[in-house]
């Protein structure tokens, strides 16, 4: 998995703690904890990542792990090789074959809604 062009690439071999927002695409490699934030661009998690964080994310594309809640106004999709244990919340979900996932999933079926939680009740 190679990262897309004009995104920002952080390795396999870094290690990072805090909050990490910003505007452009990130490719994800390494060891990550805390919060990311990347509300107009997509996070890939490359298949060495060990991301233990709270993400808000435009769109998330999963190749390694994650611990913790996705909130996607876009689309998430979970690969061959994703393990996410967490709550998600997004647009749309794709789940390949042999992904691991466990946890809660709301679908908004509306892009740019991520984090409205719907009550499963009908409108008036």
């Amino acid at each position: 998995m190679k990262p897309a062009e004009g995104s920002t690439h952080i390795g396999k071999s870094l290690n990072i703690r805090g909050e990490l927002s910003g505007v452009e695409d990130l490719y994800l490699d390494g060891a990550f904890d805390g919060s990311i934030t990347l509300l107009e661009s997509r996070l890939t998690v490359g298949p060495n990542a060990q991301v233990t964080a709270e993400l808000h994310v435009r769109d998330l594309i999963v190749f390694g792990t994650i611990q913790g809640n996705v909130h996607a106004s876009g689309r998430i999709e979970l690969r061959q090789s994703a393990v996410l244990n967490g709550d998600i919340i997004a647009a749309r979900l794709s789940i390949e074959e042999s992904a691991s996932y466990r946890g809660r999933v709301e679908l908004t079926g509306q892009p740019g809604v991520a984090g409205a939680v719907s009550s499963g009740a009908p409108s008036t």
